[in-house]
């Protein structure tokens, strides 16, 4: 499990197994450990174990927002966004020049010098741009400086910098920052703070920042902080997984699957499985290789059950009952199953 630092825990100690029902003699459909659910982020902007796939300040949200600076059209975005990082850092170059209270493209240089896209990396000078944005009021800058200060990225270690330029960054409604500051409020393990970081996560999750809706979906169906609510565990993981979270998505197929606070579908957390299973997400092809192998949601298809089993066996998940299930193929099923597990242990999330 990874760490942030000295006197803070990750969001993975929240993700602890939950009780699932199954029907008589089906091996259980349940949800992910904690090691297994949750994954550090953007290792270049976010400490480790900090975060987890946080759009940067010129990354569109899912409803395809501009960037903050203009309504306009923007080049200097638009190049970044395309991953043309020269032409990106020529225009916001140029933009500064012409206006050097322009915070929006004062942040983006910040950016590329953080990442090193299109310049040499440097964090140094980095810390200089998002600062000069910052003092412009920039919240996409403060949440940069937030972190960077956690990390000690281009300057010293700093908590209290980093936490207060996070605090400055949530109120003017940047989201990350919401989400980054909720994490800090876990750590001290208090009711309390357990209860703000639930508020937090609410702020982000209705940015429709994906991560956030998963941890407090997590929160809804343990109830730390909220009341427990499987249903508004489920809509939550549902939204997360429309957003693209392959842990929100793990989840809301295990809700779907067994009834608890929706529906209950298997076909459709089958496909919820098999859409995740398909990303790499080794919990999801474990899932998947248990239903082809008594037929609930999808066919049954004991070659298909061995590939997916294959293919998460490769990434560390091995399961004896599947094995035991799976020792009955002929040698030609066997040898498919081996080339289509082989095939999709590539695909890693």
């Amino acid at each position: 499990m990874t760490k942030i630092g000295a006197g803070f825990l990750t969001l993975a100690l929240l993700a602890v197994p939950l009780a699932a029902e199954a029907a008589p003699n089906t091996p259980p459909i349940v949800p992910p450990t904690a090691d297994q659910t949750l994954k550090p982020v953007d290792p270049k902007l976010a400490p480790k174990g900090f975060s987890r796939d946080l759009p940067s300040p010129y990354t569109p949200n899912a409803e395809g927002l501009r960037p903050p600076s203009t309504a306009n059209a923007d080049m200097a975005y638009g190049a970044y966004q395309r991953g043309r990082y020269n032409t990106a850092f020529r225009e916001a170059s140029k933009r500064v020049e012409t206006n050097p209270k322009d915070a929006a493209a004062l942040t983006l240089l910040g950016e590329l010098y953080n990442q090193g896209l299109g310049v040499k990396q440097d964090p140094k000078r980095a810390l200089e741009w998002y600062r000069l944005a910052a003092g412009l009021g920039d919240a996409h800058a403060m949440a940069s400086l937030g972190l960077m200060a956690m990390d000690g990225r281009g300057q010293p270690k700093d908590q209290k910098a980093g936490r207060r330029w996070l605090e400055q960054a949530s109120e003017k409604g940047e989201a990350s920052a919401a989400y980054n500051l909720a994490l800090l409020q876990l750590g001290s393990g208090k009711p309390e703070d357990v209860t703000a970081a639930a508020t937090l996560f609410e702020k982000a999750a209705k940015a429709e920042l994906a991560p956030a809706q998963h941890d407090l979906g997590v929160l809804y169906l343990q109830g730390r902080g909220v009341p427990k609510d499987s249903t508004k565990a489920a809509e939550y993981f549902r939204r997360a997984a429309d957003n693209g979270d392959l842990a929100g998505e793990v989840e809301f197929a295990i809700l779907l699957f067994n009834g608890n606070g929706v529906a209950k579908d298997e076909p459709r957390a089958a496909r919820y499985f098999l859409h995740a299973a398909a990303r790499g997400n080794a919990i999801a092809q474990n899932r998947v290789a248990r239903l082809y192998v008594v037929g609930r949601g999808v066919s049954k298809n004991l070659v298909e059950a061995g590939a997916w089993n294959l293919a998460a066996a490769a990434q560390g998940l091995s399961d004896a009952w599947l094995d035991q299930s799976l020792t009955g193929l002929t040698k030609e099923e066997r040898t498919r199953a081996e080339a289509l597990g082989s095939e999709r242990a590539k695909v890693q999330p």
